[in-house]
């Protein structure tokens, strides 16, 4: 009986119940951490839509950039171009006048003996002059024309520059509230995480009280039901010892006993690891997945394109890279090199977008239903349950 009473006082440590106050004020610690999670998580996801403006913002600027390149270099070369027609008609006109024709077949009307030379002679000047003439105002039209449109590129790309500088400084704010509110999240849940160990303390001292308690009072009771006993046996004793002498008579008695106790030890063997390098990557889209895979826990970059740190397009465009195969560092660029698939047959490797057109993120599918990301400023390359809800628009298999 004393053993079950002190076993149920023990057992009793996990029921004691907490004091209302403490209550409240856990659920109003839980109810802040609650609402600034929230808030995380709605600037995380702004985060990752500017991320998406910003990468198509920039790739629109590289493009511009392309473009004015080879402008200027059609400019370049129908000047050279036109140049060197310039020259050579006219070092051709000049030698065929003096020479009467003799340096060209095409000009016979300079032949000696002819009874209209000087009025061919003028014709040809003509038409030579002519030739001329039509080429450098070709000239000059094409110029007028590719200066028009470089002077149009510029216009754009001020334009495009300035977008990628906006969104840029929106990026910066939004990443430093979202810092912000991840502080106050750690301090909240800090709090949370107080308040629970204070409670869970109180009531482990309650419950350790109330069972030494319980405990005392079946000692008390053992106590005294030994001393009851040791009181009875004592009056049975003097009880047969007044017998005994009446009838002269005694008797003695003993008793002995022992025990003995073991033990055993056991051994540990420590594993050695291994220092061998990774094996080398598969190829093709196998090789992608191994290579996203091994930079897991790398932190998110804005803009990032190595294991340095990595943005979602960035982490799939050097994991491709890897195996040789190139593709744009944006994602909705890369929603358009891919070729778009149905959910149900999705393979690794194939890419998971989100936003329109797939430009406000990407993550590559790794097989079992997760797929690998760099989601947002704060966090870390991993690997997720795949997400098919708001904002997803499909899957891109890479060709």
């Amino acid at each position: 009986m004393l053993a079950l009473a002190v076993a149920t006082g023990l057992t009793s440590l996990v029921v004691v119940p907490t004091h209302s106050a403490s209550a409240g004020t856990l659920a109003t610690a839980q109810a802040q951490a609650a609402a600034l999670s929230a808030k995380l998580n709605a600037e995380q996801q702004q985060l990752t839509a500017l991320a998406g403006d910003y990468n198509a913002a920039a790739y629109h600027l590289t493009q511009v950039d392309a473009q004015i390149s080879r402008t200027q270099a059609s400019l370049s070369k129908d000047q050279k171009a036109v140049s060197s027609d310039e020259s050579e008609l006219r070092s051709q006109a000049v030698a065929d006048y003096m020479s009467n024709g003799t340096t060209n077949q095409l000009t016979e009307m300079f032949a000696s003996g002819s009874s209209n030379t000087a009025t061919e002679r003028s014709k040809y000047a003509s038409i030579a002059t002519g030739n001329v003439t039509t080429t450098v105002d070709n000239l000059t039209t094409a110029q007028s024309r590719l200066q028009s449109e470089q002077s149009a590129l510029q216009k754009q790309r001020a334009q495009a520059a300035a977008t990628a500088a906006a969104f840029s400084a929106e990026q910066a704010q939004s990443a430093s509230l979202a810092s912000a509110y991840q502080n106050q999240l750690d301090s909240a849940n800090a709090n949370v995480h107080a308040i629970i160990l204070a409670q869970q303390a109180a009531a482990q001292a309650a419950a350790a009280r109330a069972a030494q308690a319980r405990l005392a009072a079946a000692q008390a009771a053992q106590q005294a039901a030994r001393q009851a006993a040791a009181q009875q046996a004592a009056a049975q004793q003097a009880q047969q010892q007044a017998a005994a002498n009446a009838n002269a008579g005694g008797g003695s008695g003993g008793n002995g006993g022992g025990g003995s106790s073991g033990g055993g030890g056991s051994s540990y063997t420590p594993v050695a690891v291994s220092n061998a390098p990774l094996p080398p990557l598969a190829s093709g889209a196998a090789g992608a997945v191994q290579a996203a895979e091994r930079e897991v826990g790398v932190p998110y970059v804005w803009g990032g394109t190595t294991p340095a740190g990595f943005d979602c397009s960035g982490l799939v465009m050097w994991a491709y890279a890897q195996v040789g195969i190139s593709l744009p560092h944006y994602s909705g660029a890369q929603y358009d090199d891919t070729t778009q698939i149905p959910l149900a047959d999705i393979q690794p490797g194939d890419l998971l977008f989100y936003g329109p057109g797939g430009d406000q993120h990407v993550a590559m599918y790794v097989g079992g239903g997760m797929m690998i990301e760099a989601p947002y400023t704060g966090a870390t390359v991993h690997i997720t349950p795949i997400r098919t809800g708001a904002g997803f628009v499909g899957v891109g298999r890479v060709n």
